[in-house]
């Protein structure tokens, strides 16, 4: 690890003209206005969008949002609900964005662009892996930004995670970001940027470096990024007809500190109850019994989790002993590939939660034990 000479503080004026930036500072640059107030394209989900909305106690019943054109509402965690009460919240989303006429209203995505990013929710940090500033905002932030399009934040300093060599095939995302959480701690990058480079990112799909970027603030970072390159824009040419201009850091940008990791020395992990920096080798639990298993959430449930999931069970030929789920449910030991594993997290106050990559959770459910998928029938070579 090396350090740099970033101490977090605010940028100087000078540093938007001419001085070596980070991404972060790169991204600002067109959005930065008076008091360091960033005007943002602000998301929001149905959370925060209710009859008691923070805009109406902050602004006024008659209030309107700053600009209709720069606020995006999207529909996500009671979509799929048969509760009636809950389904009501998207009900009073629709509301609001009729009331407000938001040109942006999503009930899937939303493809629009724009390089700063807050959010009701926080693994909004997601989409850093697009090479935007992505951070979620509490209900309060969110209200003063639906008014007034402005929002104070403090430049982050930056962590450099350098992850180089060929990535093993029985390796994904979750281990990579399992094994910096377990170096770092999950307070290691408090309101710190986190950004990953190196070959190993440059290899990875859009849905693994979403995962990366997903679980940073598990690690207390208020953003985490990785650089658009090709990858980046092979996803997006069908996804949008709009131009755009990727950013980077320059040559000579300082951080606070840098880590460097061979993925070829790393191997499948877990991270144990009751916290994810608690890091662990599958491996060396092989003796846990487990009771359910869990696929699936912002982190583990995409397209491209599920089919390494079906890749590991397939190729077993075998069925799952133990019940195997995409949806929260468990009551006592329970391995899964969502972003947290604190007490209650999945249902029980007692519950004890294993994070592990899809890979594992699939090999896991097919033996009742966390189980490192190298031992599984698929062969990874």
């Amino acid at each position: 690890m090396e350090s740099g000479d970033e101490d977090g503080e605010v940028p100087e004026a000078k540093q938007s003209d001419g001085g070596s930036r980070r991404l972060f500072h790169r991204l600002i640059s067109t959005t930065l206005v008076s008091d360091l107030n960033f005007q943002a394209k602000e998301s929001f989900n149905e959370d925060s969008c209710r009859d008691d909305t923070t805009t109406s106690k902050e602004f006024g019943g008659s209030a309107k949002v700053w600009d209709r054109e720069r606020v995006v509402l999207i529909p996500d965690h009671y979509i799929f609900t048969s509760d009636e009460r809950a389904n009501r919240n998207v009900g009073i989303l629709r509301d609001f964005a009729n009331e407000q006429t938001i040109k942006y209203f999503y009930d899937i995505t939303d493809r629009s662009n724009f390089k700063i990013l807050v959010w009701t929710d926080s693994h909004t940090c997601t989409a850093g892996a697009f090479g935007q500033f992505a951070t979620g905002i509490g209900s309060t932030d969110a209200g003063f930004v639906l008014g007034t399009g402005k929002l104070l934040l403090k430049v982050p300093p930056t962590l450099r995670f350098v992850m180089d060599g060929e990535m093993p095939d029985y390796l994904l995302a979750k281990d990579l970001i399992l094994q910096i959480i377990g170096e770092i701690s999950v307070a290691g990058a408090t309101y710190k940027a986190m950004e990953f480079v190196g070959t190993t990112v440059e290899s990875l799909s859009m849905e693994e470096r979403m995962t990366l970027c997903n679980m940073v603030v598990e690690a207390g970072g208020k953003n985490g990024i990785v650089p658009a390159d090709a990858t980046t824009f092979a996803y997006l040419e069908d996804k949008t007809s709009l131009s755009y201009e990727p950013v980077y850091s320059d040559a000579q940008a300082g951080y606070l500190a840098e880590y460097r990791i061979d993925v070829t020395k790393l191997e499948p992990l877990v991270a144990k109850p009751h916290s994810p920096d608690n890091r662990c080798l599958a491996r060396e639990c092989k003796d846990v019994k487990l009771d359910r298993v869990y696929i699936g959430s912002c982190t583990g449930g995409k397209t491209e989790d599920f089919i390494a999931a079906a890749r590991v069970l397939l190729a077993s030929g075998d069925k799952v002993k133990v019940p195997t789920f995409i949806v929260p449910a468990t009551q006592k030991v329970c391995l899964s590939t969502t972003n947290r594993n604190f007490p209650g997290r999945m249902g029980h106050k007692e519950g004890q939660i294993y994070l592990a990559s899809p890979y594992t959770a699939a090999a896991s459910a097919l033996t009742s034990f966390v189980t490192d998928p190298r031992v599984s029938a698929l062969s990874f070579h």
